[in-house]
């Protein structure tokens, strides 16, 4: 179902403490923004502010609008229900149907990182290109692909989840690797994440210091944390090369808290060069042009972004 002409978009990006909207007009200018609260541990209650959040949003713009709803985890193709959230009160329950019960209408909805995709690739780092994998590099690790301005969401709905494989290559010292929420160990999320990249520090190290704490002290020439961050970024490599072997995008897009380093960033495409099946890698690595506010404006895009 394609979006009603002349309808302005809604976007909700529903994270683990706070739930953002905006409304974009039909050219992708913002007509308002707002964000709340998440109510934690309660299931009931996320229902009831995300549908507050976009009454409230709609009033505001004075036009009825589609609504797009970015969310952690997905929707299982099987049940309809919530996996895989680290907002876990979500799982297991019938978030879309539920929601557009409340709200009386039909829904878009896709993974957090899916939303990302679509807006870099509509009109952020990845305009006019084809494939674009916008990454996410946070409190978590995941991504979402975009071909033509369109979500990837893959037969099962999970295109993009390569936060939950193993660390490729891992060295003697990398083994087993410590234990990850999803029930495996050695993930590439509990190396690459914000607290992975805090963990690795402390193991080797000692101390306490968080992700930025270590970003600061290298930047301040503190030979440890250098070490760090150079480890961090030569796993990175390790980690996206796989992915670029099977994808092989035309822009990796770079989103999360770790998109603000841009040592990262800079320094990525040389990580990943060694480990990629070619004579030749000159792909690109962009920070995301909307940062924070790109999963939300890609929430309020999925209805003109129809998943292939």
């Amino acid at each position: 179902m394609a979006a009603p002409a002349g309808r302005a978009r809604l976007g909700i990006d529903l994270g683990g403490t706070k739930i953002a909207g905006i409304v974009l007009d039909r050219a992708g200018a913002t007509l308002t923004e707002a964000r709340m609260a998440a109510p934690r541990g309660d299931y009931r209650a996320t229902i009831e502010a995300v549908a507050s959040l976009v009454l409230k949003l709609e009033a505001a713009a004075g036009t009825p609008c589609t609504v797009g709803i970015g969310m952690p985890g997905s929707l299982s193709p099987a049940t309809g229900l919530v996996r895989n959230a680290n907002s876990y009160w979500l799982n297991g329950h019938p978030f879309a149907a539920d929601l557009a019960r409340r709200l009386e209408r039909p829904l878009r909805i896709e993974n957090d990182a899916n939303c990302l995709a679509v807006s870099e690739a509509i009109d952020g780092a990845g305009a006019g290109v084809r494939v674009v994998w916008a990454v996410i590099l946070g409190t978590g690790v995941g991504s979402g692909i975009a071909i033509d301005g369109r979500v990837l969401t893959g037969r099962n709905a999970i295109a993009g989840e390569w936060g939950h494989g193993p660390l490729p290559g891992a060295r003697d010292d990398e083994r087993p690797g410590a234990p990850c929420y999803c029930g495996r160990r050695g993930c590439v999320e509990t190396w690459l994440a914000g607290p992975g990249l805090a963990a690795d520090h402390a193991r080797r190290h000692g101390g306490d210091m968080s992700a930025e704490a270590i970003v600061a002290a290298a930047r301040a020439g503190d030979p440890a944390a250098q070490t760090t961050l150079a480890n961090h970024l030569d796993r990175l490599g390790r980690a996206a090369a796989q992915v670029v072997n099977l994808l092989d995008p035309d822009v990796i897009v770079i989103g999360g808290g770790l998109s603000r380093i841009p040592e990262l960033i800079a320094g990525l495409p040389a990580a990943i060069a060694p480990h990629v099946f070619s004579d030749a890698f000159d792909t690109p690595v962009r920070a995301s042009l909307h940062g924070d506010a790109s999963g939300v404006r890609g929430a309020a895009w999925l209805w003109d972004a129809e998943p292939v």
